[in-house]
């Protein structure tokens, strides 16, 4: 039996001295968020195959700086996401999105041409307008280049593109691979179907990116295969959906806010994967219950006296 230790602070620590003490504490969440940073440290030391996951809210927030450190850190191999992530990371790149409240009026904002996503403020026109505009000519320029693609290409091209700091921008220099199975739920996938109706010989291949992944799976027998999932949905089930095929997960990191009692995936615990062969009985992993945009950047900054 370990004793608890009580987190001792002082002047100038580090973000990981700290983390250090979390796995001392014997709180009730701290020491999963240590054994996060553990999880991921000896999956980057095994070179595993690491996929990362997340929803597109919180690249609404400043917490999509985490995700780029991520991906500088060399801690992502292969992106799973959403629609929106493409969103908000193009229409950022131009346009601010502003701090607001929870409670604010939603009438009123209506009436004001701002959306409301949680205490995040977008007008109007920094979100559908923007994305509008750069999507549009884009698309021209890749129609002109060939009429069938696959979207994790189109997603590399657009990377090619954007001068900001930005998830796709860093993805596309490091050549890791964004995949979107959902496309088409989002500004990014509106704006592909509207210049389908102009352009009808326009084909998006979302077979092939399936195919792409299924050479991960199978390509990658030899290596340890490992995960953080941040947040539920279909980014999250794609990973682990995959990973069946080759026996199951090897290292697996999941943080969510989601309740187990409802029966939704996201609310299922990593060990409710293990009955599907989705993560593998030995595997190192852990679920830690908690809000990402607090969890995370601790969690990367962490990992960044351990790898920066």
């Amino acid at each position: 039996m370990k004793p608890v230790k009580d987190i001792e602070f002082r002047k100038g620590m580090k973000v990981s001295e700290l983390m250090e003490q979390f796995g001392k504490s014997g709180g009730f969440t701290s020491p999963k968020l240590y054994l996060a940073k553990e999880i991921m440290k000896e999956m980057k030391e095994n070179d595993a195959e690491i996929f990362l996951s997340f929803p597109a809210d919180i690249i609404s927030t400043g917490t999509r700086g985490a995700i780029i450190e991520l991906i500088k850190l060399g801690l992502v191999d292969h992106i799973i996401t959403t629609a929106g992530m493409v969103d908000h990371d193009l229409a950022r790149c131009y346009k601010n999105y502003y701090h607001g409240d929870f409670m604010m009026d939603d009438k009123e904002l209506r009436k004001e041409h701002k959306y409301r996503l949680g205490n995040v403020i977008i007008p109007n026109d920094n979100y559908g307008g923007i994305i509008e505009r750069k999507m549009q000519p884009f698309l021209e320029r890749m129609y002109e280049k060939q009429k069938k693609w696959t979207v994790s290409d189109l997603v590399y091209e657009m990377g090619a593109e954007m001068k900001c700091e930005s998830i796709l921008k860093n993805a596309h220099d490091k050549k890791i691979d964004v995949f979107i199975p959902g496309y088409v739920d989002g500004s990014f996938g509106s704006q592909i179907w509207s210049f389908w109706e102009m352009h009808r010989d326009f084909q998006i291949d979302l077979l092939e990116d399936e195919h792409r992944i299924s050479d991960i799976m199978f390509s990658s027998s030899d290596k340890k295969m490992g995960a953080l999932m941040i947040g539920g949905g279909i980014s999250k089930h794609h990973v682990i959906w995959w990973n069946q095929f080759r026996g199951g997960l090897d290292y697996a990191v999941y943080i969510t806010t989601a309740q187990e009692y409802d029966g939704s995936l996201s609310g299922a615990q990593l060990r409710e994967a293990i009955s599907w062969g989705k993560v593998k009985e030995k595997a190192k992993q852990v679920t830690v219950e908690g809000e990402a945009t607090v969890f995370l950047p601790i969690l990367v900054a962490s990992l960044m006296d351990e790898f920066k």
